[in-house]
């Protein structure tokens, strides 16, 4: 393959910690602007809005940078594909109508250069904890989502952002625990005795940057965030390689 894909995750614009989430945005953009010659497809693998809620005709104030240059790159036919992550599941089809965005609710599997890829934010896969189960059942249920649709933005949106910082700052993400207790690990092995063709499952949602062979040709590969890393990674055709933009 001549041109490259790229994969990022885990950005949580707007959320308080970021130093300036707009700072971010704009970096993010320039990101984009630095990598879309050679870009054949850009998967942004869940959380790239700390909240994202869609209702018929409203959708949350703000990342106007970010979802014009996504609409300019696809506009130009750069495939950008976007996964919901659990903090920005609340969509339907405005990001794809207005951005051109090609949505993804499900993990997804996808040769691309003679190999293939798992990708998903990677929420809910291995996980065993029973309140965390729970509330992804809450936030994927049809019905709570129309109750919820019926209340007022202005009272919403600042309780999904205080809701998801407090979350943060309570140690709702840990370093990196080791291979026998990281249940993305644990997920992929197990999905390879399924799918042993797989050679590469890449995630977000964890916030740690992993490349990690489980295999002889299989690698599990976790982004990063752009909170503290500002890390993606790359495929060239070759091999998958994590980098950090400085730009």
């Amino acid at each position: 393959m001549s041109k490259k894909i790229y994969f990022l995750s885990d950005a949580h614009l707007g959320s308080t910690s970021h130093a300036d989430s707009v700072e971010t945005e704009r970096k993010m953009c320039r990101w984009l602007d630095s990598v879309k010659q050679e870009a054949e497809a850009i998967y942004l693998l869940g959380d790239i809005f700390d909240y994202w809620y869609e209702y018929r005709h409203v959708v949350p104030k703000g990342f106007t940078r970010i979802l014009g240059k996504l609409a300019e790159l696809t506009d130009s036919g750069v495939e950008v594909h976007f996964f919901i992550g659990n903090h920005d599941i609340w969509l339907t089809d405005y990001l794809s109508k207005e951005c051109g965005m090609i949505l993804h609710f499900e993990p997804f599997i996808r040769e691309m250069g003679g190999k293939r890829f798992f990708l998903a934010h990677g929420d809910g896969l291995g996980d065993e904890s029973r309140s965390f189960h729970l509330l992804r059942k809450i936030f994927h249920s049809r019905f709570l989502r129309r109750c919820f649709s019926a209340i007022h933005p202005r009272w919403t949106i600042p309780l999904a952002h205080n809701w998801s910082n407090s979350s943060r700052e309570n140690g709702g993400i840990a370093d990196y625990l080791g291979e026998e207790k990281e249940y993305l690990i644990r997920f992929s092995k197990q999905k390879l005795k399924e799918l042993p063709d797989l050679n590469y499952f890449i995630f977000g949602h964890r916030h740690i940057l992993l490349d990690l062979p489980i295999a002889e040709h299989s690698n599990i590969i976790i982004l990063g965030d752009w909170i503290t890393y500002f890390s993606y990674a790359v495929y060239d055709g070759e091999s998958v390689k994590l980098e950090r933009a400085y730009t």
